[in-house]
């Protein structure tokens, strides 16, 4: 039996907050396991959580008071690189997708969302680190045509053509161990891989892997991809 996806919950509006709550802990694929109202809380409470217990999935609200959701991502970028964040949001809009990749977001959904689209983009987060919607789709083919990438990548220095490879099954969404079985290599070797692109290439997370792959033409996504 698969283990649930362990899932934080972070937005100042507290019946939203609690009908979500209710929502997923109502789905036996995911637990719930901190929830909060207020950024600073969510941060102290974090650090008294143990390991077995840690979330694996945060959904974070954009404003929110005193801290909002860009800072509190950044703050938990620092203290938890491992964590994949997910952001809900009214303030849907194509100028937050810059913001999405130089934070490291995972995935971007608007609050009006559906509770199927919202499971399958926690299960897709967990399992490859990215989820886009159709909407994402427009707006990354918008960002991707502009200069925008340049402006939040590296160039200087270029991949391997083992590098590409990794690049590539990473997006076309197989995980560190999928990889590795493909390529005939340890799960350690690609974990080293992957940490040698973002490293190389500037991205905080798989999603900038993706947009830096489709950026540079090396990673074509088929429309499903994105849905």
């Amino acid at each position: 039996m698969n283990e649930k996806i362990r899932i934080a919950l972070v937005d100042d509006e507290r019946l939203f907050l609690e009908g979500l709550s209710l929502l997923l802990s109502n789905n036996d694929k995911l637990e719930v396991v901190i929830s909060s109202d207020d950024g600073n809380e969510f941060l102290e409470r974090l650090m008294k959580i143990s390991s077995d217990s840690f979330p694996e999935v945060a959904l974070i609200d954009i404003c929110m008071k005193p801290m909002d959701g860009f800072e509190l991502v950044q703050n938990l970028k620092k203290a938890h690189p491992g964590l994949n964040i997910i952001i809900l949001s009214s303030h849907y809009k194509n100028a937050m997708f810059g913001h999405m990749i130089r934070l490291g977001v995972s995935a971007f959904l608007p609050k009006n969302a559906s509770q199927k689209l919202l499971v399958e983009a926690i299960e897709k987060v967990q399992k490859t680190g990215v989820f886009f919607t159709e909407q994402d789709h427009e707006m990354l083919a918008s960002f991707v045509k502009s200069d925008s990438p340049k402006r939040y990548f590296n160039s200087a220095e270029s991949l391997t053509e083992r590098e590409v490879e990794v690049l590539q099954l990473i997006c076309s969404e197989y995980t560190n161990q999928e990889i590795a079985e493909k390529l005939y290599l340890s799960k350690r070797t690609v974990e080293s891989h992957r940490q040698r692109i973002l490293e190389k290439i500037g991205a905080k997370n798989t999603a900038g892997l993706v947009i830096y792959a489709i950026s540079q033409e090396l990673f074509t996504p088929e429309s499903k991809y994105y849905y």
